[in-house]
């Protein structure tokens, strides 16, 4: 009996980590997806015809159409249709990379792009799947796995597309994303457990196409800062947003089927959770665009490094593995009752990351430790989120609240990238096309209020953590 017993514990261990894995691969799969558009925004204005301005969207594109979908794929996935719900999706995004690789026009792979997007969307779904099938332990440290996932993605991909654009052209390089798409698929297909029988979960299409409205022109404001040039549009775009925002509020109290649960989110912990990583998204992300940006610095502005793309792309392994070793090491160490001042030492190291580079930037491996260290906080502060966001959160909410949460963080990093170019503009002098060195310097440290905000929002909060069968009822 013994024996029997040992065997199906062996087998129920090995099942777990083949999921695990699974999990994880398809996450990272779709965040080497959704940065392929990074390094290939000059090759596409270059090689379609089109302006820089043009070229951008097939990057922000992506940013919209996952954060826009997030929430409804948080609700049909939440229950007994997740499994075709991911499916689904990862099909869709299939398509997108078979538009990006077509020789087809520019509007083409613009709708491709948007499809990819969705591939970011599908994280929070994974989350919701280990937490369910998963046990305790294997199942934290696997949600931590897939939180990093983007930042890991980041380094592998940035410089693998570079090489391939410059080896075998701009199709040949979309053409990574198809082939991953492809294989998260397959992967998915293979592993991705049946779940209980069910019914369908309604889905408010009014209250969604409102928040995917509202949503909408929140990050078109704060992701194209070319709007601001017509003062009256952008504050236009701004208030319809807001006004939109208030209205899907309004409605989503008062539905019997909402999208999201307002009143859950509304609890101290998630609502806490959800403005620390939207504060600390903009910190982290005008940090990484100004680092990407100083080592590319062309040799005549006297600073930088003038690294072209591929090198410029290999010095952000530092940040990738870093990122990846914090995903490892933070879930062991944030033991009950202690999230919150590992999530505040994360946003110290990118504190100190800010620091290094402001004091030793004239020093090429100065600047990389500042990339690690950097790497090494984002992937802290993302590892443990989804633990500070879950607290007291039922099982059948776990995807919608982690969807809110990736538009919170995508808001975030959204604000971080325009505030990065607006400041760098501002030290830019007249005539010139690059800003001046010290401008870096200001700009870095415009991320420390934001990164010191987000800690002291995570570290005030005081409340015992609620029972443990509270945080996990499967």
């Amino acid at each position: 009996m013994s024996a029997r017993t040992d065997d199906r514990s062996a087998v129920s261990v090995q099942r777990d980590g083949r999921l695990s894995v699974a999990l994880v691969c398809t996450a990272l799969a779709g965040a080497v997806i959704g940065s392929v558009g990074a390094p290939l925004i000059t090759p596409v204005a270059t090689g379609m015809h089109v302006s820089l301005d043009a070229a951008q969207w097939t990057l922000t594109v992506t940013l919209f159409s996952g954060a826009i979908v997030g929430p409804v794929l948080g609700r049909l996935g939440s229950g007994p249709y997740r499994r075709v719900t991911i499916l689904a999706t990862l099909a869709l995004v299939t398509l997108g990379g078979l538009l990006t690789v077509l020789p087809l026009p520019f509007a083409a792979l613009l709708i491709g792009r948007g499809l990819q997007g969705l591939a970011v969307a599908v994280g929070a779904l994974l989350m919701s799947v280990a937490r369910t099938h998963l046990p305790p332990e294997r199942s934290a440290s696997t949600i931590a796995a897939l939180s990093v996932a983007t930042t890991v993605g980041i380094g592998v991909g940035y410089p693998a597309i570079g090489l391939l654009d410059q080896l075998a052209g701009l199709r040949a390089a979309y053409g990574l994303g198809l082939l991953l798409s492809t294989v998260a698929l397959a992967i998915a297909w293979r592993t991705l457990p049946v779940e209980a029988p069910g019914e369908l979960p309604r889905i408010d299409v009014t209250s969604a196409l409102l928040l995917a409205l509202g949503t909408l022109g929140l990050l078109l404001v704060i992701a194209e800062p070319s709007i601001w040039a017509t003062a009256w549009l952008a504050t236009g775009i701004l208030a319809g947003a807001a006004a939109v925002l208030a209205v899907w509020a309004f409605i989503e109290q008062r539905t019997t089927a909402p999208l999201v649960n307002l009143r859950l989110l509304s609890q101290g912990p998630v609502l806490r959770a959800n403005l620390a990583i939207l504060v600390a998204g903009t910190g982290l992300y005008l940090l990484f665009s100004l680092f990407t940006r100083y080592v590319q610095t062309p040799a005549g502005a006297h600073y930088g490094f003038a690294l072209p793309g591929i090198a410029a792309g290999a010095a952000l392994i530092p940040f990738s593995l870093l990122g990846f070793v914090a995903g490892k090491a933070v879930p062991r160490l944030s033991v009950r009752n202690t999230e919150r001042w590992t999530y505040a030492v994360s946003v110290l190291i990118a504190v100190a990351s800010a620091l290094l580079f402001a004091a030793g930037n004239q020093s090429l491996l100065a600047v990389l430790v500042a990339i690690a260290l950097l790497g090494f906080a984002v992937g802290g502060v993302f590892a443990v989120m989804p633990k500070l966001v879950l607290v007291g959160v039922p099982q059948g909410e776990t995807a919608s609240v982690l969807s809110i949460n990736q538009i919170a963080r995508s808001i975030g990093m959204s604000i971080g990238s325009a505030l990065a170019g607006f400041l760098l503009a501002v030290t830019t002098p007249n005539g010139a096309m690059l800003p001046t060195q010290d401008g870096y310097i200001t700009a870095a440290l415009w991320a420390l209020p934001p990164l010191g905000t987000s800690a002291l929002i995570i570290a005030a909060n005081r409340s015992p953590r609620p029972p443990a069968q509270a945080s996990r009822t499967s």
